[in-house]
């Protein structure tokens, strides 16, 4: 099982080195998940927002971009040229679909949650489709799947959630035919369709999703996930020098540094491989000989008890401020069932006898969320504030571990502290102003 980010298909040379790597797979009967092109969904993004906002010539020109960007990737790929003739006719096919989607939009001054994910779509369909006559090119026999044949959703249009039941029954229906140890299946990560048939996605990052719900449904050997960075890391490169590469952590150290911000993984990557016990490797498609990370149950710690620092920028906290109300039977209960009406998760939260302060990142319904919070308590929002998250083996119970910690940041000012039930993080809040030296100094504490 194997994805492919972004990254790993961004030009024709990216391609190249991903069919490289596929070709090292083939004695192991690969699947193929595809990612779109780098920029791709970020351009349809573009689309979506200009479409609804009746900029006719800004989406002229984002939709020629992406023909020129696909066309070029193609040309520079296929030799044979009635499969290239062939290929670019599909291509264009697809990118005047798109521009019907977007006629439709401005005809109706409106951009459903429907029309954005059927847009959103066709990033991966185009990637797929040049992947395969690629490698069709090449003399390989391929099969371009349908991800939404078998990826099925509940209704939510921009982050469905799998029907797992459902999908490992279609996967087998699809998938299981063409393991036949000569056809390559590929097919598209992040797309799916709901029960009811209606086009939705995984949300971003949904690709690593696909390849693992896949993987669960075929029980595979082994997940990988191949990115533009060698694994999973000590921290952020871009925010930390002297950062090392994490050799293994375990499906629930994975899943919490996916969930605090590690951008290598999708947050929900992880479940469908813990629940097959399927081991995750992260790799470097631009470096296919680092052996990157293994993600699996039983690891050897080593010297570190801590693994890595992560964090998540741009946080706001909401503080909740009801004397009258925090002791009250149910009172946490209606506040996040406030949170769970408008799908927000919820970072870290903490009480005091009349203040219960959260952190989440998705502004998308704050300004809903905090009219119904107003209802029964008095609110306010602090935002430029950062969440940084110290993630190891048993933290909790390892002495001396939080006084390392804190001692590194007496420089800082720090809130919101937060020992996870799961005993592997220590999270905390600071000025967004501060990360960079607050993630250095940490890291130069546990890893220098």
């Amino acid at each position: 099982m194997m994805k492919f980010g972004g990254t790993s298909v961004q030009d024709a040379e990216a391609f190249k080195r991903t069919i490289e790597i596929i070709k090292t797979r083939l004695d192991k009967n690969p699947i193929v998940v595809l990612s779109a092109t780098a920029g791709t969904t970020d351009s349809l993004e573009s689309l979506c927002k200009n479409a609804s906002e009746g900029e006719e010539a800004v989406c002229e020109k984002i939709l020629s971009d992406l023909k020129e960007k696909h066309h070029l990737i193609a040309r520079e790929l296929v030799k044979d040229t009635s499969r290239l003739e062939e290929l670019i006719k599909i291509l264009d096919e697809k990118i005047a679909q798109i521009s019907d989607l977007v006629k439709g939009i401005f005809l109706l001054s409106e951009l459903s949650k429907r029309s954005r994910a059927r847009i959103l779509a066709f990033g991966e369909i185009l990637s797929t489709n040049i992947l395969v006559y690629t490698l069709t090119d090449m003399g390989y026999k391929c099969a371009l799947l349908d991800s939404r044949d078998f990826i099925i959703t509940d209704e939510e249009p921009l982050n469905g959630d799998p029907q797992k039941e459902i999908i490992t029954n279609k996967v087998k229906e699809f998938i299981t035919p063409l393991q036949d140890g000569k056809t390559i299946p590929v097919a598209q990560g992040f797309i799916a369709k709901s029960v009811s048939g209606s086009a939705t996605t995984l949300g971003r990052g949904g690709s690593d999703y696909t390849a693992s719900l896949i993987g669960m449904a075929l029980n595979a050997d082994e997940i990988e996930i191949w990115t533009d960075v060698d694994g999973i890391l000590t921290a952020d490169p871009r925010k930390v020098k002297g950062t090392q590469i994490v050799k293994e952590v375990t499906f629930r150290e994975a899943a919490e540094l996916a969930f605090f911000g590690a951008k290598v993984l999708h947050p929900s990557t992880i479940t469908p491989a813990v629940e097959k016990g399927i081991p995750v490797r992260v790799l470097n498609s631009h470096n296919p000989d680092n052996p990157g990370t293994l993600i699996k149950d039983d690891i050897d710690h080593g010297e570190h008890d801590i693994k890595s620092i992560t964090c998540k920028e741009n946080i706001k906290v909401i503080n909740i401020y009801s004397p009258r109300m925090l002791l009250a039977h149910g009172f946490l209960k209606k506040i996040f069932e406030i949170f769970d009406k408008y799908r927000t998760s919820v970072d870290l939260i903490t009480t005091s006898e009349v203040n219960v302060s959260l952190t989440l990142d998705n502004e998308e319904r704050i300004a809903d969320i905090i009219k119904e919070l107003e209802e029964f308590s008095e609110v306010s929002l602090e935002e430029d504030k950062a969440l940084v998250c110290v993630i190891g083996k048993d933290i909790k119970n390892t002495k001396g571990i939080a006084t390392k910690i804190f001692e590194s940041l007496e420089d800082f000012n720090i809130t919101m502290i937060s020992q996870g039930a799961s005993l592997i993080n220590l999270s905390f809040v600071v000025e967004r102003k501060d990360l960079g030296s607050v993630v250095q100094a940490l890291h130069d504490r546990f890893f220098a």
